[in-house]
């Protein structure tokens, strides 16, 4: 899978005007996830229905239409139940298990499903990138709480995050 780096285009209501959507702060496995994981994505905000439809209009349209996303009520505790997208909605489900505190599922009906981890907006940009990095390891044994516990853990926790199958850094 790869990220589109083109912004998602489409008309501001009522107005008629031509606008663009940010580009998300996204990084995705190539090809196959063999891990917990399949790529991460940093918000700006924990405004779920300003920040889905920036990443949904990033994604491959190769891989469907996103008809649900699956998100933790402890990371979202305001998200609505539908978000609109360009040229659809989007269902949201909120869920209060621990798993997915820190991550999204994104399902695309019968075409698949993904699981991201959601590095928190204020979240220092060097923790963020290798977070993006370590989580789009196709390799990347871990889920997304625990990659969040070894960043939060500091350079202590390097060494234990490298044991475990972190990464180090961009490759």
């Amino acid at each position: 899978m790869n990220t589109i780096t083109k912004p998602a285009e489409g008309t501001a209501p009522g107005g008629g005007h031509s606008y663009r959507m940010p580009v998300p702060r996204l990084r995705l496995t190539p090809d196959v996830s063999h891990g917990p994981l399949d790529g991460a994505w940093w918000p700006r905000c924990d405004a779920l229905e300003l920040e889905l439809p920036a990443l949904v209009g990033s994604l491959d349209a190769g891989i469907g239409t996103v008809t649900r996303v699956s998100v933790g009520t402890a990371a979202w505790p305001d998200a609505p139940q539908a978000v609109m997208a360009p040229g659809h909605v989007i269902e949201v489900v909120l869920s209060d298990g621990v798993a997915e505190t820190h991550a999204i599922t994104v399902d695309c009906g019968t075409v698949g499903r993904w699981e991201l981890l959601v590095v928190p907006p204020d979240e220092p940009a060097e923790t963020a990138a290798l977070l993006l990095t370590a989580a789009s390891d196709p390799e990347n044994p871990l889920s997304a709480p625990r990659l969040l516990a070894l960043a939060e853990s500091g350079l202590d926790g390097q060494d234990t995050w490298e044991s475990e199958g972190g990464a180090t850094g961009p490759r």
